[in-house]
């Protein structure tokens, strides 16, 4: 079993950066879906990944339709979006046995509302203030969500680092 998240055509090279960052501490793949906005050479993109591009696999796809030929069950797909219908936290992420991907849309304009509306059943959202912001920041949404699924899946491969003994504590 591997998460996936995925990026369609992603404009700001921060927030690229910080995700890979999240792939890299929570052994998730990441796909970046062309075009990009900006060159992978780019000086904030290294920045904000650090030196962890070596501990993320990422795969590029050339559109969207690229990318969606290459999920072998789309029953495991699911598009990011304010939109939708149904909370992050409403799905069941905790089958180990089969892949997750996570799209998340484009920084201005997030996924294109044709596309989503193939997949309404596969929409899910992380509840917002509408009234006082347009959208969270994409890299913390990329957190938020991964982070749901890899807890319901017992964070599986991850470390649990304790500052303290436990037994101390009581």
């Amino acid at each position: 079993m591997t998460n996936h998240i995925a990026l369609f055509e992603p404009l700001m090279p921060a927030n690229t950066g910080n995700i890979a960052r999240t792939c890299a501490g929570t052994n998730t793949e990441l796909h970046l879906i062309e075009p990009l906005g900006f060159s992978t050479d780019d000086k904030y993109l290294k920045r904000a990944g650090l030196d962890y591009w070596d501990h993320v696999k990422i795969t590029y796809h050339k559109n969207l339709v690229d990318f969606i030929e290459s999920i072998p069950d789309l029953n495991q797909l699911y598009l990011v979006s304010k939109f939708a219908k149904y909370a992050y936290t409403e799905v069941d992420y905790s089958d180990t046995n089969k892949d997750h991907y996570f799209l998340f849309g484009k920084e201005t304009t997030g996924l294109p509302e044709p596309f989503m509306r193939q997949y309404p059943d596969k929409c899910i959202r992380i509840p917002q203030n509408d009234d006082n912001i347009r959208a969270l920041n994409l890299s913390n949404s990329a957190a938020i969500v991964i982070y749901e699924a890899v807890r319901q899946q017992g964070f599986p491969q991850l470390e649990t680092t304790h500052l303290y003994d436990n037994d101390k504590l009581k």
